[in-house]
């Protein structure tokens, strides 16, 4: 299969679905990763320029350790994703006609920032997009409207899974991934004294309990015509 997932910032992916990516990748489907948003603003003391720069390098570093084939970048400034803006949404269709996923993994709609929000209203509308022959960018349309999976919120606030991966055996892959991403995890700890990856790997240890496995990570499907699929496509 081919899997698109798509974050909004560069980390995004590794905090909810890393070890779900690193399983598909493992039982030999294509992943691509895509990042809306640039992460340019994710520091109070490096500024948004050079941020940008070095979450760049972050953000392929932990996709090579997850062996994802390909990363891309939409470069949207932070607090700037916006599912009006016109521009996005045939960048996001053209993504989605490159990969032609068989599923799309994104934000869940009510997550607890607009950047993740919009980036979950983007996918939904340019999957759609993506099939419509006079809808134009640079790839051709697709003969499909790929299913859509959610991924879990910040802390799982909101969020009650419909079907779990287990990832006891991609943990700390996930984990190795999510230490890329060295400027933000520095950033938490000493600003707000968070050591995020044990926060992330107890999130996943809480879906774990919920599925009767050591780790997981959880999703809900996106119900809506004619995304709803007759067979399980989450590994």
């Amino acid at each position: 299969m081919n899997i698109l997932a798509v974050g909004c910032h560069p980390d995004d992916l590794e905090i909810a679905c890393g070890g779900t990516l690193a399983k598909y990748i493992e039982q030999g489907h294509l992943v691509v990763m895509c990042n809306i948003a640039n992460g340019d603003k994710g520091h109070a003391v490096i500024l948004p320029d050079e941020l940008k720069s070095i979450r760049a390098r972050e953000a392929q570093e932990a996709a090579s350790v997850l062996g994802a084939s390909e990363l891309i970048n939409l470069d949207v400034p932070d607090l700037e994703v916006d599912s009006r803006n016109k521009e996005i949404i045939s960048k996001m269709t053209n993504v989605i006609r490159k990969v032609n996923p068989d599923i799309i993994i994104t934000h869940y709609p009510k997550d607890y920032m607009t950047d993740h929000c919009e980036t979950s209203k983007i996918v939904f509308e340019a999957s759609f997009s993506a099939s419509v022959p006079h809808f134009y960018t640079e790839n051709s349309s697709i003969n499909h409207i790929p299913p859509i999976y959610y991924m879990d919120t910040l802390a799982g606030i909101g969020f009650l899974p419909q079907e779990y991966v287990s990832i006891e055996n991609y943990i700390e892959k996930k984990l190795k991934a999510l230490e890329c991403h060295k400027s933000q995890l520095k950033w938490m700890l000493e600003h707000d004294g968070i050591n995020f990856a044990d926060f992330v790997a107890t999130c996943s240890k809480f879906r774990g309990l919920q599925c009767g496995k050591a780790f997981a990570e959880g999703f809900i499907r996106c119900d809506a015509w004619p995304r709803i699929p007759t067979k399980r496509l989450l590994p």
